[in-house]
Order: structure tokens, then C-alpha cells, then sequence
């Protein structure tokens, strides 16, 4: 049967709500807090995750009003991101205040609803976010453990390019391990597929598998969050409560944006995982715990450890093996495979139709620089696929800034034209050059391209082989071909 739970601190509002879905076949589940609704969600995440066999009723769907007592609707919305990433959420406001509700859509809740609200609206945008969270929770076992075969795990993560490939070869060596993992890599690059993955093929594929957002969350809060707390241990804490720690014992725990937790926190945690003993806040007997850890975050911890703000004894507990998330920019041969994929699933959420993608629209794409990775590609498709009227996607549903991008010599990083210019900085001519102002620059241009040309020819053409041997990305090796006339080679 269909769950919904509704968040109002209004009875006669969630009176006139519970009819309404009875009526049309949810099974409702009430609260007039933020405070008392996760309290609902942790007692059903925690039957749910494994700690007791019982299942209990985690909802499909949750109606979540924007003004509440305590903790607001903004505010908890960000949590249940967190803790509940597949929860759909629907919010509630009145209807001068649409404007906040459009605000939390963008931060990530599934749609809007007014007060009061119209019941023909209400079920069909409830029957919209339902049909959502059915996709979720298929995508969501399909990420776990739920593969017949490795192929299968390793299908999230697309593309056929060798920087692709060698991060799935890399996946299938350390997946059987129990060595703690650090997943690097810029924002949007998938960092927690790749978790998935690791998980899935690991002997613990059929234990838990916790996930937590390290950034998204209070210090506070999140110490709770990971080590759980006993009854009494703070003001609210009704019953005890166990961690992400103790939930995940026997299986895997996903720390995400683990850059951002505090020196506080990262102490305890290195703690545990000395120890693998848990003491939760309030208690005094620690629990033992049986949990692999993958980590991940898009900063440099090498150089935060530098700068002390990561403690280096736990940034070496966490970098037993480091697999790096390759940014889009680096593999746009994967672009045409990764819009297939994501369409896919686009056209299912948005129950829109389209046939394929002009290859105009496509080579615009592949121009782009992509500092948002695949979130900021799926967000640019799913835009063009609302705004499609045709059977293909076309350039005039791309935004501006794709259309016209800045010049590609802009999101070239320094540091790569520098790893070039010291292979060439060694001879005399060069040296002799750099004393004349007016041949310098002329003579360092022709001494790249020739160190480009040299470079091609000892790798029979192959770009990426290319690219690797002269420490730049593939990107920036299109670029200067295209450059110094050498993209026919």
C-alpha cells in the first residue's frame, strides 16, 4: 500500500488531508513537527536498515509544510536530503507564500502544494511524486546489491573511454579488499556510484549500506548522526538512538564530503576507526563494530592536512587505496552514452517523450566546459527536455551560457601549461629566446607545438596516451592541437 506521511502543525489541515488519501488508497501518517517526524522516520530507518528484521512503514512520499514550530521546512528539508536521500518530498505553504516553496524545489523537494489545497491537485501531483519514489527505490537496489553479474554493477558507471575503463579495472581490484577507500573528485563527478559500486562487488554486498553527507549537516548533529546517542544524553533525546556506525555493522559506511568535518569530529572518528568500537553520546560502554569505510570529498586533502585543517593520521587511515572520480571535461567521448542514460531516466520522471538528440545540440555539448560535472549535465538535459516541443532535443532548448560558452582557454588549468613548458624549457635556444622579449613568446609557441607533434608521433596518434605522457588532460591536448593546426593527425 502507498505511505505517505504529512508534517503540519495545523490537526484541522491534516484532519481534512488524511481524508482526502484514505480516500483515494494512501495509508497516512501524521506529525505536527519537523522534531517529531524524524523521529517517525528514524524508528522506520532503523527496522528498515537492518537492525531489527521487522519491516515497518518508511513512507513513499512526505507532505512537508514550510512554516513550522521549531525546525522549519527549509531546514529539515535539507535533513531528510541527507539522511533520506530517497524520500520524496512534497511542500506545503500558503498561498502568498509560493515564492519559498519554488526556493525549496530548487534545493531539491519533488514539487509544491497551497493552502488549502485542491484535492484534484493535491492527489495528482501525489500520484507524480509516487511514481518518482518507485523510481528511486528501483535505481537505489539496483546500486547496492541487488546485480546478477559485474557487468551489471559497473553499468552506472558510463562511458567506454579509457579513463573510464581503467577506473572500473581499478574498481573490480579493490572491491573484494577490506581496505578503507578515498574516493576523489570534483563536485558532480559521481563519487558515490563509485561507493556503490565498491560495495556491491565486495563481500558485504548483501549487508547494509549506510550513506551520510558529512557537509550537510550541523557538528552537533551530525556527531549524533554517526555515533548515535542513548536516552537522556541531551535535551530531546527521548530513547536512544543508534549511529550510522552501528547500522551499518557488517556492511559498508559511505562518508561523504569527509573534507568538511571538523578536527573535533575527525578525531573521533580516527578513534573509531583505531578501535572499531562506537561510543555513543551519553553512554559508557562502547559497541563494537564490524563496517568498512568509503570515504569521499572534492578537496585537496594533501594540501588541508598542509594548512591543518585535516588531521594527517586519519587523512593515511582513509588513504589505504585512493580512486579518483574523472571530471566530465576529461571524458567527453562518454558524452553521447551519458545523455542516453540520462534521458532514460529523465523521460520516465517527466513523462515526456523524445526521440534522440540533434548533432548540433550534441557537438554544443561537447564544447562546454562542464564545471558542474554530470549534475550540471543531467540539470542542462532535463531543462531541454521540459522545454522540447519537438521529437529531437535542439540547440534552441539549451540555456545561454552553453550556446555561447567563455573562451576554452579560460578553464585550461595553468599548472598543465606549465608541466608542457618544462619539457621545453631545458634547451639553450630556448634560454637564449627568453632573453629577447620580442621571440620569446613566438619561439615558446613553436617549441610547444613541436613537443605536441613529437608527442603525437611516438603514440601513433592516440590522444589520450598523449595526453598522459605529457601530464595534461585530454581537454586541454584538443585544444592545443586544434591550436597549432594539428587536429588531422
Amino acid at each position: 500500500m502507498k505511505k505517505i506521511l504529512v508534517v503540519d502543525d495545523e490537526p484541522g489541515h491534516r484532519m481534512m488531508l488524511r481524508a482526502v488519501l484514505e480516500d483515494a488508497g494512501w495509508e497516512v501518517f501524521e506529525a505536527e513537527s519537523a522534531e517529531e517526524a524524524f523521529d517517525l522516520l528514524d524508528s522506520a530507518f532503523v527496522r528498515n536498515g537492518f537492525v531489527e528484521s521487522t519491516q515497518v512503514d518508511m513512507p513513499d512520499v512526505m507532505i512537508l509544510d514550510i512554516h513550522l514550530p521549531g525546525i522549519d521546512g527549509h531546514e529539515a528539508l535539507g535533513k531528510i536530503h541527507s539522511l533520506y536521500p530517497n524520500l520524496v518530498v512534497v511542500m506545503l505553504t500558503a498561498f502568498g507564500s509560493v515564492g519559498s516553496a519554488v526556493e525549496a524545489m530548487k534545493k531539491g523537494a519533488f514539487d509544491y502544494l497551497t493552502k488549502p489545497s485542491d484535492n484534484d491537485e493535491l492527489c495528482a501531483v501525489l500520484e507524480n511524486a509516487l511514481r518518482y519514489a518507485q523510481v528511486l527505490k528501483v535505481q537505489n537496489s539496483q546500486n547496492l546489491s541487488s546485480f546478477s553479474t559485474e557487468k551489471e554493477v559497473l553499468e552506472n558507471l558510463v562511458g567506454q573511454s579509457n579513463t573510464m575503463k581503467k577506473l572500473r579495472e581499478l574498481i573490480r581490484q579493490a572491491a573484494p579488499s577490506e581496505a578503507t577507500v578515498l574516493i576523489l573528485g570534483e563536485s558532480g563527478t559521481g563519487k558515490e556510484l563509485i561507493a556503490d559500486a565498491l560495495h556491491a562487488l565486495s563481500e558485504r554486498a548483501e549487508k547494509p549500506f549506510i550513506k551520510i553527507n558529512c557537509a550537510a549537516l550541523p557538528a552537533n548533529l551530525l556527531e549524533s548522526e554517526l555515533f548515535g546517542y542513548e536516552k537522556g544524553a541531551f535535551t530531546g533525546a527521548v530513547r536512544a538512538k543508534p549511529g550510522r556506525f552501528v547500522l551499518a555493522d557488517g556492511g559498508s559506511l559511505f562518508l561523504d564530503e569527509i573534507g568538511e568535518l571538523s578536527l573535533d569530529l575527525q578525531a573521533k572518528l580516527l578513534r573509531v576507526l583505531q578501535e572499531r568500537i562506537v561510543e555513543p553520546l551519553g553512554g559508557v560502554k562502547g559497541v563494537p563494530i564490524n563496517v568498512r569505510i568509503f570515504a569521499a570529498t572534492n578537496r585537496d586533502l594533501r594540501q588541508e592536512v598542509k594548512e591543518g585543517r585535516f588531521r594527517e593520521d586519519l587523512y593515511f587511515r582513509l588513504n589505504v587505496i585512493e580512486i579518483a572520480s574523472p571530471p566530465l571535461r576529461e571524458r567527453l567521448d562518454d558524452l553521447p552514452e551519458l545523455c542516453a542514460k540520462i534521458l532514460a531516466r529523465l523521460v520516465q520522471k517527466n513523462k515526456k517523450s523524445v526521440r534522440g538528440i540533434e548533432q548540433e545540440f550534441m557537438e554544443c555539448l561537447s564544447k562546454y566546459s562542464w564545471s558542474g560535472n554530470i549534475r550540471e549535465l543531467e540539470n542542462v538535459l532535463e531543462r531541454a527536455l521540459i522545454l522540447s516541443r519537438g521529437d529531437n532535443l535542439s540547440l534552441g532548448v539549451l540555456p545561454e551560457y552553453i550556446l555561447h560558452p567563455e573562451p576554452f582557454e579560460t578553464i585550461i588549468d595553468p599548472k598543465e601549461n606549465v608541466l608542457i613548458n618544462n619539457r621545453i624549457q631545458n634547451s639553450s635556444e630556448f634560454l637564449a629566446a627568453s632573453q629577447d622579449a620580442s621571440n620569446f613568446e613566438k619561439y615558446k609557441e613553436e617549441a610547444e607545438k613541436q613537443a605536441l607533434s613529437e608527442a603525437l608521433k611516438n603514440y601513433d596518434g592516440h590522444r589520450e596516451k598523449t595526453a598522459d605522457a605529457l601530464g595534461i588532460s585530454r581537454r586541454t591536448l584538443q585544444y592545443k592541437l586544434k591550436k597549432y593546426g594539428l587536429t588531422k593527425r
